[in-house]
C-alpha cells in the first residue's frame, strides 16, 4: 500500500527496539467524568500523528504477539474487542453488548452487538468471536493470551449474536481479561493479519514494522462518538532528544515516553501540554530462574536486596513513580497488599552471595533503553549498589532494534518493563503462573499456582483480598524478577490535541487514543 503525504519524523534518528460478576456498563461510562483538556464537543478532521518509543522491525499485526507500544496502537485503530478497559478500570461494553455468568462464574454468556461489520463488508458474528480466542489457545500457541486463558475449556457459538465461555474453574474477573490487546477480534479463520483487518474505526493504508503506520477513518464505523480524525500516523521515534525536539517544532501532535531529565523545559513551552498518569507500569529485571545461578533463591534473594531503589526513583524517574517491592501488583489494584517495604541491605546481600558461594561470580546483566527509557542508566547504578555488597555486576550493551526478540526471556539477567494489568488475576497469570508464555523469568511455584487458582474463583472479597497478599508475598520473596520502581506514564501533545478524562490502564489513554482523541 501507498500514500503520497509526506512521512514525519523521516529525517530524525531512530533507535527502534520495545467487575464484578455480570456487570453491565452503558457507553456513556467510557470516558469516565470530563477533564479539565476537553473544551467543546469533539470535532470531525484533521491528521494525528503519534510519536511513540517502543517498536521494532520485528513487530507486525498479529495480535497473539503484540508486545509493544507501538503495534499495539497501531492494531486499537484498526480492531475492537468484546469487552473495553474504561477510563477508571472499568470492563465496559463493546463489541459484546452485555454478559451473564453461572452462579459459579464457570460459564459466561455473552451477548454480541448486532450490524456490526469489518472492513471488507462481512458481518460481525459469534463464530468471529469464537475465533478470535480460540486463535489463542489453540495446540502449540505462543500467544501473550495464553497463559491467562489457560483455565478456557471451550468457546463456542450458540447462534449468530450469543457466545458461550465455559472454564475449568471459576473466574470473576473473566470480562476484564477480554479487554486485553492480544484479544482483539478478527474475522473466524484469518491467519495472515499483515492487512490489519478488524471492525474498528481506522482501516489500514500503509505498516513500515518498527517505523510508521498510516490509517484513514472508517467512513461505516459502528460505535457513535470515536475515531474523531481523518487520518492517524503513528510514528516510532526511540530516541528522546528527536522525539522531544519533533514534539516542539510541530512535527508531531502526540509522543509518549517524555525524557524526565528535559521535561522542566518542555513544560515552558506554550503550545505543548503534558498529561502524567499513576498507572500500573513497573520496571522490572528478570532472571531466569530455571538456569544457574538464578535457580539459587539465595541468589535471587541476594540481588534484591542489593539493589538501591530510592536512588533509581530519585535519579531515574526523577520522582515520577514509586518505589517496587518485587511484586507487581499496584497501589491502585483493587487487593494490593500493604507489605514491608524491602530496603537496600548490602551486608545481607553479601552474606547470602558467600552462602550460595558465588562471592566471585560475574553477573551479566544485559541492557538496552529500548526496554525502557533509563534502563541502561539503572542498570549501570545498580552495577555500582552490587558492589558495595561485594557482587560484581556486568552491564551488556545490546542493540535497541530486536531488543524483544533477541534479549527478552532469551538472556539469563535482563531489563525489561510491563505496562501492568487492569487485575490481580491477569498481571499474575500473564507473567508468573507456571508455563504461562509470558512469564520472563520461567519461575514456577506449585502453592503460588494454587493460591491463584483459589483466588479467581474466590466471590468473598475479604477472602480474596488475603489470597492475593499470598500471592504478592510468594512473588516478593521466592520470584525470579527484581521490581525497583513504578513509573507514572507521562505524555506530552499539541496544546489543540482534545480527550475526555483519559484511562490510566495503559499509556495514551488505554493504547487508544487514536480513536479517542481529536483536535480542538
Amino acid at each position: 500500500m501507498s500514500n503520497n503525504r509526506p512521512v514525519v519524523g523521516r529525517g530524525v534518528t531512530r533507535r527502534t527496539f520495545s467487575l464484578g460478576i455480570g456487570a453491565v456498563a452503558s457507553y456513556a461510562l467510557l470516558n469516565g467524568p470530563k477533564s479539565s483538556a476537553r473544551a467543546a464537543e469533539p470535532k470531525q478532521g484533521g491528521h494525528l500523528r503519534i510519536a511513540i518509543a517502543r517498536g521494532d522491525t520485528s513487530d507486525n499485526l498479529d495480535p497473539s504477539i503484540l508486545n509493544n507500544t507501538h503495534p499495539i496502537n497501531v492494531t486499537w485503530q484498526l480492531r475492537n474487542n468484546l469487552v473495553e478497559i474504561g477510563a477508571n478500570s472499568e470492563a465496559v461494553p463493546e463489541l459484546a453488548e452485555s454478559w451473564e455468568p453461572s452462579k459459579d462464574a464457570k460459564t459466561w454468556h455473552f451477548k454480541l452487538r448486532k450490524g456490526v461489520m469489518f472492513h471488507n463488508g462481512k458481518t460481525f458474528d459469534a463464530e468471529d468471536a469464537a475465533y478470535s480466542i480460540n486463535y489463542h489457545t489453540r495446540p502449540g500457541s505462543k500467544s501473550g493470551a495464553a497463559g491467562f486463558l489457560s483455565d478456557v475449556e471451550s468457546v463456542k457459538s450458540d447462534g449468530s449474536d450469543t457466545l458461550v465461555v465455559t472454564l475449568k474453574n471459576g473466574n470473576a474477573d473473566l470480562p476484564y481479561m477480554l479487554g486485553d490487546y492480544h484479544l482483539q477480534v478478527v474475522p473466524a479463520g484469518t491467519t495472515d493479519f499483515s492487512d490489519g483487518m478488524g471492525t474498528g474505526g481506522y482501516t489500514l493504508v500503509e505498516y513500515e514494522p518498527g517505523v510508521r503506520a498510516l490509517v484513514k477513518r472508517n467512513p461505516n464505523y459502528w460505535k457513535a462518538g470515536r475515531a474523531h480524525v481523518d487520518e492517524i500516523e503513528t510514528l516510532v521515534i526511540a530516541d528522546d532528544n528527536a522525539r522531544t525536539t519533533a514534539l516542539r517544532t510541530n512535527q508531531i501532535d502526540v509522543m509518549n515516553a517524555v525524557d524526565l531529565k528535559t521535561i522542566g523545559l518542555l513544560k515552558r513551552v506554550a503550545e505543548v501540554k503534558i498529561l502524567e498518569m499513576t498507572g500500573k507500569k513497573h520496571y522490572t529485571l528478570p532472571m531466569l530462574t530455571d538456569r544457574a545461578p538464578y535457580n539459587n533463591p539465595d541468589v535471587r534473594m541476594a540481588l534484591k536486596l542489593a539493589i538501591n531503589r530510592q536512588e533509581l526513583l530519585d535519579k531515574v524517574l526523577a520522582g515520577h513513580g514509586a518505589l517496587g517491592n518485587d511484586q507487581p501488583i499496584a497501589a491502585s489494584n483493587r487487593f494490593f497488599a500493604q507489605l514491608p517495604q524491602r530496603e537496600y541491605d548490602p551486608e545481607q546481600a553479601r552474606s547470602l552471595i558467600k552462602k550460595a558461594g558465588m562471592e566471585n561470580t560475574v553477573f551479566q546483566l544485559h541492557a538496552a533503553d529500548a526496554a525502557f527509557a533509563g534502563a541502561v542508566d539503572t542498570a549501570t547504578l545498580f552495577q555500582a549498589h552490587a558492589a558495595a555488597a561485594g557482587i560484581k555486576i556486568e552491564v551488556v550493551r545490546e542493540p535497541n532494534d530486536g531488543y524483544w526478540s533477541n534479549v527478552w526471556r532469551k538472556k539469563d539477567f535482563a531489563m525489561a518493563y510491563w505496562s501492568g494489568r487492569p487485575t490481580e488475576d491477569w498481571m499474575f497469570s500473564s507473567a508468573y503462573q507456571t508455563g504461562a508464555s509470558w512469564n520472563d523469568s520461567n519461575w514456577s511455584n506449585p502453592r503460588f499456582d494454587e493460591v491463584l487458582k483459589l483466588a479467581r474463583a474466590e466471590l468473598d472479597d475479604s477472602k480474596r483480598a488475603e489470597l492475593y497478599k499470598e500471592a504478592q508475598l510468594l512473588v516478593r520473596d521466592d520470584g525470579g524478577v527484581i521490581i525497583p520502581m513504578f513509573a507514572n506514564d507521562v505524555i506530552a501533545h499539541r496544546q489543540n490535541v482534545m480527550y475526555d478524562k483519559p484511562s490510566a490502564a495503559w499509556e495514551l489513554d488505554g493504547l487508544r487514543c487514536g480513536e479517542r482523541w481529536w483536535f480542538a
